[in-house]
């Protein structure tokens, strides 16, 4: 009976497992993670901070669907060593679990800019449940949070923080907000419907010291501006876990470094998630990670597939706005695009095209025919001859599945 054992519960670790289910009956199917919540999704977060959902209602897979599965999960058991000749490894409370075929799905953590002050009472980022947890509960004294970083995730949960009565500045280095998914008339649009929300805005502005004796205080900016606040939300971004990677040795560059078949240079590791890096490419989205744990888990149990990539894509509500982005987004206007804006009803579509070959999109607002949008950019399909129709009301979208 081959023994298997994943590192991470998040979307990487546990489609390898179920995955590794399918193929292998009998298989020892261990899953260890440092963090003491079963399998949930990240992009409900927000709702739990603004205390519209509790911990169950984030939480994806129950325990008997791990039951069901035959598959162990060791909650709260951070992963200290890993000893690859004995094929042994080790957690800070002293288990020990054996493996045939290991898993590295460690995922990332949240980036913290070397801002002055950021280890104050009041400093938060926001990435596990705990994390969310700390936030829902500082809030229910809070007036005023700053959010430094204008990512989705973080826009979102403050988002959450203003449904709770608390006022919301954002603080942001790049001139836009959500330079990797928006344009700049997209970012516009959206920035201006945030502000008819309520929120408040400092775009390239560098944060330089997060200000307060006990507690925040305020967020001193590099130009002499002093915002004033009791809690700082930081979302910069994130970085893979890489610390017991690098401690075995394995190679790493943004990423651990991966081959096709999501293969580390070490035999019988494998590595998946926010964690690797492929092709020269961190990914750091849900679809990824996804396609990424189910090539591996194929693998582990003894098949054959390969992972050729994915195309950069994110399906999300950003403050409750739906938001499809894709591809190249084309925000320096180098390519060839359609546009349908309504500054009125805050929409903004554009297709961006290369050679007549559908590259990437923005739909903001209305993500009608999104599916069909998303799967001609994944198979490069050539829409020369509809080019002119696509944004037109009424347009038959599975014209682009023929």
């Amino acid at each position: 009976m081959r023994r298997y054992v994943i590192i991470g519960n998040g979307v990487a670790g546990t489609t390898a497992a179920e995955n590794i289910r399918e193929m292998d009956k009998e298989g020892k199917i261990d899953i260890i993670t440092d963090e003491s919540t079963l399998f949930y999704t990240r992009i409900r977060l927000p709702e739990y901070i603004a205390a519209e959902v509790e911990e169950e209602r984030i939480v994806l897979h129950k325990p008997e669907w791990y039951r069901e599965r035959n598959i162990v999960v060791h909650l709260g058991k951070p992963v200290t060593d890993i000893d690859q000749a004995k094929r042994e490894i080790y957690t800070t409370e002293g288990t020990t679990l054996n493996y045939d075929r290991l898993l590295l799905a460690t995922g990332s953590h949240s980036f913290v800019p070397p801002i002055r002050g950021v280890d104050k009472p009041g400093v938060f980022t926001l990435r596990t449940i705990k994390d969310a947890q700390d936030i829902r509960d500082y809030a229910a004294e809070a007036k005023r949070v700053i959010l430094i970083g204008g990512g989705v995730l973080g826009l979102e949960a403050g988002n959450g923080l203003r449904r709770r009565g608390i006022e919301v500045t954002v603080v942001e280095f790049f001139p836009r907000l959500l330079p990797r998914q928006m344009d700049v008339p997209g970012a516009e649009l959206l920035q201006r419907q945030m502000e008819e929300m309520g929120f408040s805005f400092h775009l390239g502005a560098k944060s330089q010291e997060i200000r307060g004796t006990q507690r925040v205080e305020g967020l001193l900016l590099e130009d002499g501006q002093i915002l004033s606040a009791d809690m700082v939300l930081i979302s910069a971004g994130v970085r893979p876990n890489l610390d017991l990677a690098q401690k075995i040795g394995l190679e790493v560059d943004r990423g651990v470094l991966v081959n096709d078949r999501l293969e580390t240079q070490f035999p019988d590791i494998y590595g998946a998630g926010d964690l690797i890096q492929h092709r020269g490419i961190f990914y750091g989205i849900w679809p990824a990670s996804e396609k990424q744990g189910q090539v591996a888990g194929i693998n582990m149990a003894g098949g054959d597939a390969l992972y050729e990539g994915t195309v950069m894509s994110n399906r999300l509500k950003v403050v409750g706005i739906d938001l499809v982005s894709a591809g190249d987004i084309d925000a320096d206007e180098k390519l060839e695009k359609r546009v349908q804006k309504d500054e009125q009803r805050f929409i903004y579509r554009k297709l961006v095209l290369k050679d007549g070959i559908l590259v990437g999109c923005i739909l903001f607002g209305d993500i009608s025919g999104a599916r069909e949008i998303l799967h001609a950019i994944e198979n490069k399909k050539n829409v020369q001859a509809l080019k002119d129709d696509l944004l037109v009301k009424g347009f038959d979208f599975k014209r682009l599945e023929s």
